[in-house]
């Protein structure tokens, strides 16, 4: 005997469906507070184990993946600049060429490249060496020493992500600045009060601040949506690979969301 058909069933269905995910997003959110909380805190690293770990962090992941991804933004720095400069020149756009090599390449491109690195080489494998490592009988332990686990492990994983996304960036603009003046006015310094008076009118208070609150939204996103996943699942079958997928979709709305936002203030 087949029953009648319901349509109200699929609708509380739905309707389940997206209450858990706004309980599910809300948790997560509320988890990611905890964390950046924590991890901004002066008490948090009184712990020996914290500052060790943290420091672990920053000197493996940030000091290897910068020297390399410095090389390579300057080399892909060099050919954006030298095709911008040649085909400007070619449309008698000579003035404009500078303005859009520091808008395009400083303002937009190293951001974003760099938060991708550090997400790719740092923080989602991390995420996912945390979301194995946090087991029921670790847990136990730290509960018995009166440890914090987001203190111990979440803290030192987030300001490590952050400090790598931060110093690649300002690195990498910094290198492409001293090769857009030397593409542009070649080894010479007689052209340097020009070329810092017309850095300096691209890089105007509001456009500065919309960077550097690019930036800073760039490196929580990368660091904070690992962590966050690897701890809502820890300990549960196939975490390592359940972690990976959730942080990469999350991390590329995020990314997306503050790529948007930041077009829309610098250009609407």
């Amino acid at each position: 005997m087949t029953l009648p058909y319901d349509p109200s069933m699929k609708h509380q269905t739905a309707l389940q469906l997206g209450s858990q995910r706004v309980r599910a997003a809300w948790a997560s959110l509320r988890l990611a507070a905890f964390v950046l909380v924590l991890a901004l805190s002066p008490s948090t690293y009184r712990d020996p184990a914290v500052r060790a770990t943290l420091v672990r962090q920053i000197a493996l992941g940030t000091g290897p993946l910068l020297a390399w991804f410095t090389v390579l933004v300057a080399v892909g720095s060099l050919v954006l600049i030298r095709i911008v400069v040649v085909t400007a020149a070619s449309y008698g756009l000579n003035r404009y060429a500078l303005d859009m090599v520091v808008r395009v390449l400083v303002l937009e491109l190293i951001p974003l490249i760099a938060a991708l690195a550090v997400a790719v080489r740092i923080t989602l494998p991390e995420g996912v060496r945390l979301a194995a490592q946090i087991t029921p009988e670790r847990l136990a332990a730290w509960r018995r020493e009166g440890r914090d686990p987001l203190a111990v492990e979440g803290a030192p994983r987030v300001v490590g992500g952050v400090f790598a996304v931060v110093a690649l960036a300002a690195v990498s603009c910094a290198v492409s600045l001293v090769l857009a003046y030397l593409v542009v006015h070649g080894f010479t310094l007689a052209a340097l009060p020009a070329y810092t008076r017309k850095v300096g009118q691209v890089f105007t208070p509001a456009v500065s601040l919309v960077f550097v609150l690019k930036t800073l939204a760039l490196s929580l996103s990368v660091s904070l949506v690992p962590v966050v996943s690897a701890l809502r699942i820890a300990g549960s079958r196939n975490a390592g690979v359940l972690s990976e997928v959730g942080s990469l979709v999350r991390m590329f709305l995020l990314i997306l969301l503050i790529e948007i936002g930041s077009l829309m203030v610098n250009y609407a």
